[in-house]
């Protein structure tokens, strides 16, 4: 009997469970728990913006090239002989004036010439007044002989005359040369310049055709910058046509600024936009124009060590002003030409806009077109997913937005609704 009893209950008891829980699952579905509904107020953003405001902006082109000399000069002898001479000034790296003495050439060989070339000039001299006495004797004698008709040349001795007059010209141009030849053994500099390379010195034969030499000119030095086609329309280039003068002061080109490092050390050489390049270039499709910057080896307050020919160089050219247009950090422009305006209600709005100019800093807008005014607020903050309509809280131009009130709803936010 008891065993009976423990089967029963074994029976019984899970299936009393089971019931129990499906009444207390029927009864939770008949009559379910109330659900508290809550609104979660909008996200809104902290950004930096700036307000539009007019103005004016001096463009500035930046591009780059390497500077070279003006002139540059391979010395060569005209006539051979032992170097005697050199000047102290020509060794690499030296300066020197127009007309200075670089090197000299042993001048006896020319001097010698000089003497027997004087020589021969005196002998042909003598000769042609010889023949000039003669001739005038030959013409007394035919008047004293009383032939008729006139004197043949050769009476008159008139070859013989033209002959001396010859050798006498001859004798001269041997002299000439002679003297040039030995003008010619003092090397002179042809203009203010500096020594680029030294290749003699002094003991050496030297015969035409020897370097002896290589030097530029210092008056100044020039520098070939390249410029775009859409950067051609900032700048005012001294163009040129045919017939006019270069150096007319109507045309005188924009300032530039060049900038190059040498040794660590930063400086600074003015310059000026001085001729423009007839041809664009036909890999690049660049236009080049050239600079020029006057005495550059003279120490100024901006330049720490001279202009050194070959430098690569940062140069900054005076472009156009442009008048009436809004001065945005590039941050401000998003990519595809995108701002981000920022409306009274403090929500945003996504504009195209099309950039007048924009450099590494700046981007520059037209304030008479792109529906942009003076006035409006643009966003500053890089916004990775701006949504048109989305609120933020902007810093306009350093001033922060108002302090809230403790207990106080910021100006557009929805009430939570109540749980029911």
């Amino acid at each position: 009997m008891a065993s009976f009893l423990k089967t029963i209950l074994r029976v019984l008891l899970p299936l009393g469970v089971l019931y129990g829980s499906w009444i207390v699952y029927r009864d939770l579905v008949a009559h379910p728990p109330p659900i508290q509904q809550r609104t979660v107020p909008p996200t809104v953003t902290p950004v930096l913006a700036t307000r539009l405001a007019p103005q004016s902006y001096q463009v500035k082109i930046e591009t780059n090239g390497v500077v070279r000399p003006r002139t540059e000069t391979t010395i060569i002898p005209e006539v051979s002989g032992t170097i005697v001479e050199v000047s102290p000034q020509f060794r690499d790296g030296g300066f020197f004036e127009k007309g200075d003495v670089l090197l000299r050439i042993d001048p006896l060989n020319y001097e010698t010439a000089v003497t027997m070339s004087e020589s021969r000039v005196t002998e042909s001299q003598t000769a042609l007044q010889e023949e000039l006495a003669r001739a005038g004797i030959a013409e007394e004698n035919w008047k004293l002989l009383g032939k008729k008709g006139a004197p043949s040349d050769l009476a008159l001795r008139k070859p013989q005359l033209a002959q001396a007059q010859s050798r006498l010209l001859s004798a001269e141009a041997e002299l000439g040369r002679a003297k040039r030849d030995l003008e010619r053994t003092v090397i002179r500099a042809p203009y203010a310049g500096r020594v680029l390379q030294q290749s003699v010195d002094l003991g050496q034969y030297v015969t035409p055709g020897t370097t002896l030499g290589k030097t530029f000119a210092v008056d100044y030095v020039e520098v070939r910058l390249p410029l775009t086609n859409p950067q051609l329309g900032f700048v005012d280039l001294p163009e040129t046509f045919r017939g006019e003068s270069p150096s007319s002061p109507d045309r005188e080109g924009p300032e530039v600024l060049l900038s190059g490092n040498i040794g660590g050390s930063q400086s600074q050489w003015k310059g000026r936009i001085v001729r423009v390049e007839g041809a664009l270039d036909q890999r690049s499709r660049q236009l080049f124009i050239v600079a020029q910057v006057d005495d550059p080896y003279r120490r100024t307050p901006t330049a720490s060590t001279p202009l050194k020919i070959g430098l690569f160089v940062e140069a900054a050219v005076q472009g156009k002003e442009l008048k009436n247009v809004f001065v945005v950090p590039r941050v401000a422009v998003r990519a595809g030409s995108e701002v981000i305006m920022i409306q009274p209600d403090n929500r945003i709005r996504r504009k195209k806009v099309t950039p007048l100019w924009s450099d590494t800093d700046h981007v520059i807008l037209s304030a008479e077109k792109d529906g942009l005014k003076e006035g409006d607020v643009i966003c500053l903050t890089p916004l990775a997913y701006p949504t048109n309509g989305a609120r933020v809280v902007p810093t306009i131009d350093g001033v922060a937005p108002e302090t809230e009130t403790p207990g106080k709803k910021p100006p557009g936010t929805p009430p939570l609704e109540k749980s029911s």
